[in-house]
């Protein structure tokens, strides 16, 4: 890696990863999405993907306009595509070729799967000891569960988030994105950078094990801690969280809903006093953390039938002037129309070959002097395929023919 002086804040501007090599193998969210990561902020990203096929994330989504995904020109950005068959001989010669210059290796397969291919940890480091592996998977590299097929759902059921979502008299609900991924592959990306700065100091890589299973247990806050002390087992509370009042969606006049979080002491005393009512306030039902806990369904029924007198837009402007945090329900048009996301260019658009101007979420967290962006969208299947190959891997034009005609690239 180097370091990058002189950023400016363009998007096409190198980021803070720039110099760092990353190649990615396997499929659909969990691995690809640490890929995306580390590509948006300024690695480069070697793809490598079935002669074909390629990441069924090509073909993935509700709808296809114009015959491709809408999924892959965000999962797949600021990528190099590179096709390979990893389960030919010669094919991962080629890839071991390409991992001896790496920085790092990204990967979703079943545990054991590398390692049958003769990719594992340690023999790829004995040629590159400075590489780091990040392995993504639903129940990590060990363990009795190690060579189960894990996907989003699982981990998401057994890491705790499934049990608590969704209504309290209705079977558990899923979130409607594959969260579980999103939180390995975003574990997996930050324990990359981790092995990297370990790197600095030892001049050696190490492997990042990412469970989906883990990544999500990560995020349940005090829920096994509390059920530890007390016995108590959290469960499903629809739209709210128990105890924690008020904070909820309300209803308006014009059919919108509008969040409200007044749940300190100070901020519902400004709810109270924008509603006409700063004698809530003080009232022993609703006095305190605890009190309003107690009482939650009254407090939120007493809101809301205030919320439906006002359209959204005038609730908003009236929390706001109050000091009252609030926010609309947003579906995507909401995002797209919003000043707030304008601004801080929160959504971009790049061109596509085929679908012409795209838009899509922009990279995240903001950097101040090396931010990362979207350069391109997800390639073409292959696209990088020749120009790598040629350039680190020595590939001559004959010899690429020759793969290309035997089904190896």
């Amino acid at each position: 890696m180097r370091s990058d002086a002189g950023q400016t804040n363009s998007p096409k501007a190198a980021g803070p990863l720039a110099g760092l090599t990353v190649i990615e193998m396997g499929t659909l969210i969990a691995g690809p999405f640490c890929g995306q990561i580390l590509g948006d902020f300024g690695a480069t990203v070697i793809k490598l993907e079935d002669p074909g096929k390629g990441d069924p994330m090509r073909q993935w989504g509700r709808s296809l306009p114009k015959g491709h995904s809408p999924w892959w020109p965000v999962i797949g950005r600021n990528k190099q595509s590179v096709t390979l068959n990893l389960r030919e001989p010669e094919g991962q010669a080629i890839a071991r070729r390409l991992i001896a210059g790496a920085d790092v290796l990204v990967e979703n397969f079943r545990p054991g799967a590398l390692e049958k291919w003769g990719l594992g940890y340690d023999s790829l480091s004995a040629e590159n000891p400075g590489l780091v592996m990040a392995r993504v998977s639903g129940f990590g590299q060990t363990g009795p569960y190690a060579q189960r097929a894990g996907y989003a759902l699982i981990g998401e059921a057994m890491g705790g988030l499934r049990y608590v979502t969704g209504e309290p008299d209705r079977p558990p609900a899923r979130a409607g994105i594959s969260i579980g991924d999103s939180l390995a592959g975003l574990n997996a990306a930050l324990g990359v950078m981790m092995a990297i700065h370990a790197r600095h100091a030892t001049g050696r890589g190490q492997v990042v094990d990412a469970a989906i299973y883990e990544s999500v247990l990560s995020v349940m806050e005090n829920l096994v801690t509390e059920y530890g002390l007390t016995g108590y087992i959290r469960e499903r509370s629809g739209a709210v969280l128990p105890g924690i009042a008020p904070s909820n969606a309300y209803p308006t006049a014009d059919g919108a809903l509008v969040v409200i979080g007044a749940n300190q002491d100070t901020l519902f005393a400004r709810l109270c006093k924008a509603m006409g009512r700063p004698e809530l306030a003080s009232d022993p039902r609703y006095a305190g953390h605890a009190a309003r806990g107690e009482n939650q369904t009254e407090l939120d029924a007493l809101i809301g039938a205030w919320t439906s007198t006002l359209t959204a837009d005038a609730l908003l402007a009236l929390m706001e002037t109050s000091g009252v945090a609030a926010g609309r329900v947003y579906r995507a048009p909401d995002m797209l129309a919003d000043p707030q996301f304008a601004a801080r260019e929160a959504i971009v658009e790049t061109e596509h070959p085929v679908f012409g101007s795209v838009k899509m979420q922009n990279a995240f967290p903001r950097m101040s002097r090396t931010p990362g962006g979207v350069r391109w969208p997800g390639p073409a299947l292959g696209e990088h395929t020749d120009r790598v190959l040629t350039e680190r891997a020595g590939a001559t034009p004959q010899t690429l023919a020759d793969l290309r005609a035997r089904g190896v690239i």
